[in-house]
């Protein structure tokens, strides 16, 4: 729904409200985050909760975990991203291969979301703040 100037709201299928906005150079308020960066952070939510779903299933569980998702855009309209760039930070007694595999999994098979983009998606990750060894691809 519309909610004047450049404000959007809606509800989702699960009763959660959204509110989006635009920045105010461009007639918006800053009310809400802008529709990119909710389709970055879906991307991130996604693949986190797989991750998250698939270290369980081998009883493993981080102590911390937290993700940085960044996008580049086309400079042309619709600036559609062309890349983007998520960066796993695990901390707990995880051995690396199963977190690469765990990663690989969400990425390449399950995250609807990911798969529902023609980005190009590329992921890094650290264990225990040491960065990982390992390519994920």
């Amino acid at each position: 729904m519309w909610d004047g100037k450049m404000a959007f709201s809606s509800t989702a299928p699960s009763g959660h409200d959204i509110k989006m906005d635009a920045a105010g150079p461009v007639g918006g308020e800053n009310g809400g985050p802008r529709p990119t960066e909710l389709l970055l952070n879906a991307v991130a939510g996604c693949t986190g909760i797989d991750t998250i779903s698939i270290l369980q299933k081998v009883r493993l569980q981080p102590s911390k975990f937290k993700m940085n998702v960044k996008g580049r855009n086309a400079d042309d309209h619709p600036k559609r991203f062309v890349a983007i760039h998520i960066h796993y930070a695990l901390e707990g007694e995880l051995p690396e291969g199963k977190v690469i595999r765990a990663i690989q999994l969400s990425k390449n098979k399950y995250c609807s979301v990911a798969h529902s983009l023609s980005a190009e998606i590329t992921v890094s990750y650290s264990i225990n703040g040491t960065k990982g060894k390992e390519e994920v691809i």
